[in-house]
Parts: C-alpha cells; structure tokens; sequence
C-alpha cells in the first residue's frame, strides 16, 4: 500500500514540477473571464497567474436510500507560477438515519485528503478559449466496525482529466470536463474504473461575477450510470468573498436522491505581492 501511494505522490508531483518549467516569471499574461462550475469546481482558474490564491469552505446535504449524509470540506489553491494550480482539500462526511429504510449507513469520517494541480496549456483571448490538463488524487480511509472495533479500508483515486472552457459574445459560457478515474482498494488489491464526463452552461450578468447555469455530472463504469443534474448559481458578497448554491438532481434516484450544497469562496489577496 506505501509503495502505491508513494507512486501516485511521486507522479502527481512529477506533474506539478513539469508544468511549472514551462511558464512564465512574474509577465503578466492574458487570461480569459470563464464561468466555473460550482460543485465539481476546477483547480484555481483556468489560466492562473503567479500568486493568485483561494479559500473554499462547503457544506452539502445529501439525501439517499437509507440515510442522509451532511458533508463539509476546507480547500485551498494557489498559483504558484503562472498557468499552474494547486489546490489541496480536507473533506468530511456525517452520516444519519434518514427513517425509511434498515440498511446500512456508513460510519462519519474524514475522507482522506485531496489533492489535485491543473495546467492551462492554451489560453486564446482571440478565441474566448482555453484549454487545460491535470491530475487529482484522492486518497481516503473509509472506516468500519469489526467486533466492536473501528478498522478501515483504505482507497486511492487517480484521475488525470482535460477542460475546455470557451466564452461567448453573448455572456454564455461552456465547459467540458472529462477523464477517467482509476480507484485502488488496498484490502482487496481491487482496481476499479470509471469515466467522468461533466458539461456546464452558465450566463453571467454583464459587469459582474454572478452568475446562473447548469451542471451536469455524469459517471460511466462498471454499474448503471449515474447522471445528476445541478442547476447553480454564483452571487459576489464583497470584492473578495462570493457565495455558491448549487441542487442536485439525480436522472435515476435508486441511491441517490436529491441534494443541496453551499460553497463560501474567499480571494484573497496575491501572495508574494510587494
């Protein structure tokens, strides 16, 4: 198990340090205005510059068969040169009996901790696009109870994934974001596949951050794929601080049922600014 996650460490900072050899110093270089989902959110901007810098804070409620789960995370991300973000995040999940059912609820944990860095290879002011590529991984130590004693399962999740995100003359915004996700059991030396495809359409209102859109997040593997539609909206606080309400609404509700989530976004100012 060390020597797995040793690996996904290594590759992960492998990735980092690749894409931090290609950019630029302290140039101001062009960026293009993209609305960015809300629930799957993006590693700091896409074409991050040098010493741009975020705090997150979350709260969702999710309702499924059996019981309800009431998840929260802090996250971080920075850009420490040009083009290249980092961002790490500490989840938790809360789970209680939602009274329909008797199946099992899982214990409430601290997920693990995620870590995720992306690169914005392709930035068109011209074109109102850009492109980017990165790499998260999710490590998590699920718990459970064994004769009365807490034990766990330990799970890693590798996902190197590609955004496209294009801007529109008619303050429409579009993004795609896919790749595949590669989830190691360490219990079982099970290894698990599945393919992430989420699209976004957002409008935001002229002269300002708000906006409104749609979220769709789509899982395809080995069970019945799972859709979930979530309609968001994006609303500035202060010239710093803005605020995320995103629903979800899942196409098939045999697990999983509907759900609400709140995101604060904190900005503050750049690090390393003189």
């Amino acid at each position: 198990m060390r020597k797995s996650v040793s690996t996904l460490l290594l590759s992960f900072l492998f990735l980092t340090l690749s894409a931090a050899a290609q950019t630029a110093g302290d140039s101001i270089l062009p960026k293009v205005r993209h609305a960015e989902p809300l629930y799957n959110d993006l590693v700091r901007d896409l074409g991050a510059r040098r010493g741009e810098q975020e705090w997150n804070v979350g709260m969702g409620l999710e309702d499924h068969k059996n019981y309800h789960s009431l998840t929260s995370f802090v996250e971080y991300e920075f850009a420490p040169v040009n083009r290249l973000g980092i961002e790490f995040e500490l989840p938790v999940s809360v789970h209680f009996p939602s009274g329909r059912g008797n199946g099992a609820i899982p214990m409430s944990r601290i997920n693990g901790l995620k870590m995720a860095t992306q690169y914005s290879f392709f930035v068109s002011p011209k074109l109102n696009m850009t492109l980017a590529a990165g790499y998260t991984n999710d490590f998590e130590a699920i718990p459970y109870a064994l004769n009365g004693k807490t034990r766990f399962n330990f799970e890693n999740t590798s996902m190197p994934f590609f955004v496209a995100a294009k801007s529109w003359k008619t303050n429409l915004h579009t993004l795609l974001y896919f790749g595949p996700a590669f989830t190691h059991h360490f219990s079982s030396r099970h290894w698990e596949a599945n393919m992430m495809i989420n699209t976004n359409i957002h409008y935001m209102f002229p002269g300002t951050k708000n906006f409104i859109g749609l979220e769709i997040n789509k899982e395809f593997g080995k069970h019945a794929p799972s859709i979930v539609f979530r309609p968001q909206a994006r609303i500035v606080l202060s010239q710093k601080m803005m605020l995320g309400v995103v629903t979800g609404i899942p196409l098939s509700r045999t697990e999983e049922g509907m759900s609400l989530f709140v995101r604060l976004i904190y900005e503050p100012a750049k690090f390393g600014k003189k």
